[in-house]
């Protein structure tokens, strides 16, 4: 029997409209509910167009109550994935760019009710078809957020964490972008993220890889052995396999293999340590937002020409850090990889939000000369004797305490 036969009429108009909707690429996202199939303690399936090495295809999120699950479909199947999944729904809620149309039904009679959509862009200005996925990079309704207190109950972002879930997407998004530039095909990415916290941005990367088609291994290393505990219970709940959490810090943790490494807020030289550890291991891509900038502040001596405006301490205080964070990116940039220094959405908790991203040159054969020679005019013009990046590059670190103080 086929997957439209024995429907009813509105549920063939329902499936008409989605294929129009995917066709004139204005489909948002898919919503069937109310699953009465063999599928046990299936709750809702989610389903969205995406680019997945650079063609659509159809994601289906398999919401369980206990774990997520993704599948994704070349798009050309998306209307008899839909059709037979829809036999064991009750009901079903397509959304558009502007409208959504719902499909309710029974054994005996089935309803379609349409209406505007209530989430689409005010002023039109929303992207269209599966380009659109890229302005929401964290589904709303992913399993994670509410036991680390993102959602509540019913998928909706608590007040108070608003902040965090602006942060989170950003955090996502940018990653996103940069692992376009770097990632090679069909190999699963190994992943730290140093002082992962609560796990907010650890588990919203994992959340994002596997649902576009990737199976990466994620590792967030924390010093707090009962933030581990948590997210190490949280990721088995929402069944992320390849999703673990260890104990300790940046000289710890030593991974084998290491193709993009996070360290939001690493201490003072633990950032360091953190671009150390990237590089060595030879990265693909380090992403890092630097905190307390301690080591050259003690060191930095004002250029004659500079000592009006560094006799103040705030200045002197915001010259060391732009100096620091300079020698890094430079150091950077000089052992192969392509850097920027931006802002970045400002973090919970903190002011801080400058963020270094780098990815690595393929063309990369030695360390570039003219930069180490721009570093040490810098140095030498602030009267730097030391900066830790650049003594652990050359096998000259001393080893000390790098724990936050601050």
């Amino acid at each position: 029997m086929s997957a439209s036969a024995s429907i009813f009429p509105q549920e063939q108009q329902f499936l008409d409209a989605f294929q129009q909707a995917v066709d004139a690429q204005r489909f948002e996202r898919l919503i069937l509910s109310q699953y009465k199939g063999e599928l046990a303690q299936l709750e809702k399936i989610t389903l969205r167009v995406i680019s997945l090495q650079n063609e659509p295809a159809l994601s289906c999120l398999y919401r369980y109550k206990t774990q997520d699950v993704t599948k994704n479909y070349p798009l050309r199947e998306a209307s008899a994935q839909v059709a037979a999944l829809l036999q064991h729904c009750k009901q079903a809620n397509l959304l558009t760019l502007d409208e959504e149309l719902q499909l309710k039904k029974n054994k005996k009679k089935a309803m379609l009710t349409l209406s505007k959509n209530k989430s689409a862009s005010k002023d039109g200005t929303e992207q269209q078809g599966h380009d659109r996925i890229k302005q929401r990079y964290v589904d709303q309704d992913s399993q994670f957020l509410q036991p680390l207190g993102i959602t509540d109950a019913k998928a909706q972002i608590i007040p108070s964490m608003a902040r965090k879930w602006k942060q989170i997407n950003k955090f996502v998004e940018i990653c996103a972008g940069a692992l376009e530039q770097i990632q090679p095909a069909e190999k699963p990415l190994h992943i730290v993220d140093f002082g992962s916290g609560k796990g907010y941005l650890t588990f919203a990367l994992y959340d994002y890889l596997a649902k576009h088609g990737q199976t990466p291994f994620v590792t967030g290393v924390e010093l707090n052995p009962k933030m581990v505990a948590f997210c190490q219970h949280v990721a088995a709940e929402a069944g992320f396999t390849q999703l673990d959490f260890f104990q300790g810090d940046v000289r710890t943790y030593n991974p084998e293999q290491l193709d993009v490494m996070i360290a939001l807020h690493a201490c003072d030289v633990a950032t360091d340590f953190a671009i150390h550890t990237g590089i060595r291991l030879n990265a693909q891509m380090i992403m890092c937002a630097p905190c307390c900038h301690k080591e050259l502040r003690p060191q930095l001596k004002s250029p004659e020409v500079l000592k009006p405006m560094l006799q103040f301490g705030i200045h002197a205080g915001q010259q060391a850090e732009m100096l620091t964070d300079t020698i890094r990116a430079l150091l950077l940039k000089a052992y192969g990889y392509d850097t920027k220094v931006f802002e970045f959405v400002a973090l919970e908790h903190t002011s801080k939000n400058k963020m270094i991203l780098a990815t690595k040159r393929q063309d990369y054969q030695a360390p570039d000369q003219q930069v180490l020679a721009q570093i040490q005019a810098l140095k030498q013009m602030y009267g730097i004797q030391k900066h830790s990046l650049e003594l652990l590059l050359q096998d000259q670190w001393d080893q000390q305490d790098i724990g936050c103080k601050c």
